[in-house]
């Protein structure tokens, strides 16, 4: 708790100083003396890598860089969102937020403008860990069993029934058991409340996992098997096939064949400042070398491994940074246009939708909205994404 204040007060301050502090130059590159970036629960691979970033931040270019821990997407987002952090360490929530669905499709928050700096794919993958005790070795052997969704996170929750999907489950096939936070959740899995939980393969509650006496298994999700992937990605668009070489139980002799999407994503709001953007980008860029191989995933943050024409536009800033680093091209340009009108179209979709006086119930507004969406997305000749 007294670690947890400590942090909210670090991120307030390191707000405030973001408007008044004269920004400090290296090279080309300038930076705030201090800068607050989010990320998930203290050992998860996304604040590690966040950690270490900002360890070379402090090391070549003098900023103090904050990382503020929380244990879901929304609570990740409401400091960036106030203007008290400058980026998130988002993973799949990044998606989830811009088109406002799920927990983001409440009165409160609706679609957010995100937009990348930079992510990471890397030898890992994301999926549903398993205890080993449970005796399942494929997805569909889940039916019956508990898997646990943390509550506020659309990261958690809403990319377990993609991997499900794999093995023809829904939700109703399997016992839910919600969590305050991402880190309860993995100890749920480990003192046994819980036999199944998303994650990264490389985090630390899953290293726990593998040590515990439970141990843990990742079922994997052959890519042979097309139908499998149809139902993830009708599920979850935002995944792609990816071999895991790294993590709990899993190494280059003993590979798996899972799903995966860029993890951690570094993302800002749309209205932030480009020259902001870009100092942050084009830091990361040139001090790659000191931070790749300080934290597992790490390294997936090269300008070369970013992927490409994903479902979530990258910032004009962060357009600028890997230009200049070679990692750009015309269809990339043509593509992130494309998302950004996406975005225009949710966002006018949400400011009609406040308009037309809709339900105070949370279920029938959030009902409401997502007819909405649909129809404003049908008329602009975009894909939903999310039908029923």
């Amino acid at each position: 708790m007294i670690h947890r204040i400590i942090a909210l007060a670090s991120a307030a301050l390191a707000g405030a100083s973001l408007l008044t502090a004269p920004a400090v130059r290296a090279q080309d590159v300038k930076l705030p003396p201090t800068l607050t970036f989010t990320a998930y629960d203290t050992g998860t691979a996304g604040f590690n890598i966040a950690v270490a970033v900002g360890k070379m931040m402090k090391d070549k270019y003098g900023t103090d860089v904050r990382v503020l821990p929380a244990g879901n997407d929304v609570a990740r987002l409401a400091p960036l969102r106030a203007k008290r952090a400058v980026a998130s360490a988002m993973g799949s929530g990044t998606y989830f937020a811009q088109e406002g669905v799920f927990e983001f499709g409440a009165k409160e928050w609706g679609p957010q403008p995100l937009q990348l700096m930079l992510s990471s794919v890397d030898c890992n993958a994301g999926s549903l860990g398993v205890a080993r005790d449970t005796g399942v070795t494929e997805i569909k052997q889940l039916r019956g069993k508990r898997v646990g969704f943390v509550v506020g996170s659309p990261a958690r929750s809403g990319s377990a029934p993609a991997i499900l999907a794999f093995g023809g489950l829904k939700q109703s096939d399997v016992k839910i058991v919600e969590f305050a936070s991402y880190g309860a959740m993995w100890k749920g899995l480990i003192n046994n409340d819980v036999d199944a939980a998303f994650a990264t393969t490389i985090t630390g509650p899953a290293k726990e996992a593998e040590t515990s006496p439970r141990g843990i298994i990742w079922p994997p999700l052959p890519h042979a098997d097309k139908a499998g992937w149809e139902r993830v990605q009708k599920v979850g668009s935002f995944f792609f096939p990816h071999v895991a070489t790294c993590g709990a139980g899993i190494s280059p002799e003993k590979p798996v064949e899972l799903g995966n999407y860029p993890y951690p994503i570094f993302v800002v709001y749309a209205s932030q400042p480009a020259d902001q953007v870009y100092a942050v980008t084009k830091a990361m860029i040139t001090g790659y070398d000191a931070y790749k191989d300080s934290a597992p995933g790490a390294g997936g943050l090269a300008p070369a491994r970013q992927t490409k024409n994903w479902v979530v536009p990258v910032h004009p800033g962060a357009v600028k940074a890997l230009k200049e680093a070679g990692a750009w091209s015309d269809d990339q340009e043509a593509h992130n246009n494309a998302l950004i009108k996406r975005q225009e179209v949710l966002t006018g979709a949400w400011a009609d939708y406040i308009r037309s006086n809709p339900p105070s119930d949370d279920k029938q507004f959030l009902s409401g909205w997502m007819d909405a969406r649909a129809a404003a997305l049908k008329k602009a000749g975009m894909p939903n994404g999310f039908e029923e």
